[in-house]
């Protein structure tokens, strides 16, 4: 993958009728093509840079639409290239029209993430600041926006080339030894290397100890709902939800096949999945349906193990994971109730959901993410290669220690260097490029 020097357009804005909507134009004909396709109200010379202009937009002698254009120079632009923009009425047709005259002309449809990847190219955001720009675009709770707004400013970018850049110290310094090998690697200088090294293996392990964060606030907390046959699991996802999402019925085993559902409660993401019933039966379609509650069970970061208040024998809370939830509660007296290790709620009139949304937000590990703005929030692929990076430089501690050829430590340190480089594209390679920026949106 490398940058082309073509001119590229699409639209920016989702399809569908709407009050506006926008095409994007990057790339060194990008001037000329408005040109040829744009008749402002005054004169083509009198468009400021930056600065929205009213105009038409033709095709041939044709006037398709009354819009208002911006032209951004390069390098001003989001891109890094000469940039311009057509502000237009929303809608399906119209939008088509546009881009089909702008193509006429010239441009060629731009490729998934095309801009954003033009925008790395010419260094105008680097490849932790790329992937933020999908976050802010996907996130569906206020951390999770929160946390994406501040890995674009650059906060987590920073973060890795600082520790690159101590890395890249050390090895200076180790190598330094290896081009005079009749000095050696004195004992008091090898204890200043081994802290330095321990420094930065623990700046990476600390960077690390986000990753279950980052997990959370794209993707949510799983929590599964599980219990008996008619303990009122599919009431207790309704009240979670707000709205009648499962079918429920006095009839033991209605629900016969997991049904997944996302919901923003306390700021946080819960992606909650009703189950069948746990119970032996020989129906083999509620018998399938079982075996999926395990596995949903087995995926969950938070259980919610669901009885009926009424119930003599409540279960068990069988690990760290669970919450025991005790329905019904409407249905006897308070003083009755004895189950004082489960949470007594009422999915009919929605008693005790406070405490209960309490338990789940601090038992899914989630509460800090709603305050603070210190979030790192690194994704799988920097998990990644944060532990190849934790790995080498436990390695070259190791081998510092052991008084090994000073080569060896300087191998293990260049490795931590190279994936601390890929995670934000100090040291990419085309595959990496190709599979972050294919999953953005056209026009983006």
């Amino acid at each position: 993958m490398s940058l082309s020097s073509d001119t590229i357009a699409a639209i920016a804005t989702p399809l569908g009728e709407g009050a506006i909507a926008m095409i994007r134009i990057s790339g060194p004909d990008s001037f000329s093509l408005m040109s040829r396709v744009f008749k402002p109200a005054g004169t083509l010379e009198s468009l400021i840079p930056r600065r929205a202009t009213y105009g038409e937009i033709r095709d041939g002698g044709e006037v398709l639409d009354q819009v208002l254009v911006t032209l951004f120079p390069a390098p001003a632009s989001f891109s890094g290239e000469d940039m311009a923009e057509i502000t237009c009425h929303g809608g399906i047709l119209l939008t088509a029209r546009i881009l089909e005259s702008v193509l006429r002309y010239g441009a060629r449809p731009a490729d998934a993430g095309e801009f954003s990847q033009r925008a790395f190219f010419n260094g105008k955001i680097d490849l932790t600041q790329a992937e933020a720009i999908m976050d802010i675009i996907r996130a569906r709770t206020p951390p999770a926006l929160r946390a994406a707004a501040l890995q674009l400013s650059g906060r987590l970018g920073n973060e890795i080339l600082h520790l690159r850049d101590a890395v890249l110290e050390i090895v200076a310094h180790l190598e330094a030894w290896i081009d005079f090998p009749e000095e050696g690697i004195d004992p008091a200088s090898g204890r200043v290397l081994v802290s330095k090294i321990n420094t930065a293996l623990e700046r990476t392990k600390n960077l690390l100890s986000t990753a279950d964060e980052g997990r959370v606030l794209r993707e949510g907390i799983r929590v599964a709902i599980v219990g008996l046959p008619n303990a009122g699991k599919s009431s207790l996802l309704n009240r979670l939800l707000g709205m009648d999402r499962a079918i429920v019925s006095e009839i033991p085993g209605t629900t016969r096949d997991t049904i997944e559902e996302s919901a923003c409660l306390r700021g946080i993401l819960f992606r909650l999945t009703d189950t069948a019933g746990l119970r032996e039966t020989a129906d083999p379609v509620e018998r399938e349906g079982v075996a999926r509650s395990g596995r949903a069970m087995e995926c969950a970061d938070l259980i919610l193990r669901v009885f009926d208040v009424q119930d003599e024998r409540p279960p068990e809370r069988l690990t760290e994971r669970e919450i025991l939830v005790a329905n019904k509660s409407d249905l006897l007296p308070k003083a009755t109730n004895q189950h004082l290790d489960a949470i007594s709620v009422s999915s009919l009139t929605g008693e005790g959901f406070e405490a209960l949304l309490d338990a789940m937000t601090n038992a899914g590990g989630a509460k800090h993410l709603t305050t603070g703005d210190s979030l790192a929030a690194i994704n799988s692929r920097h998990k990644v290669l944060l532990e190849s990076a934790a790995s080498s430089l436990q390695a070259a501690t190791e081998l510092v220690q052991t008084s090994s050829p000073p080569e060896l430590s300087s191998i293990e340190l260049r490795s931590a260097l190279d994936a601390l480089g890929r995670i934000v594209g100090a040291t990419d390679t085309e595959d990496i490029l190709g599979e972050i920026f294919s999953r953005f949106c056209i026009g983006k």
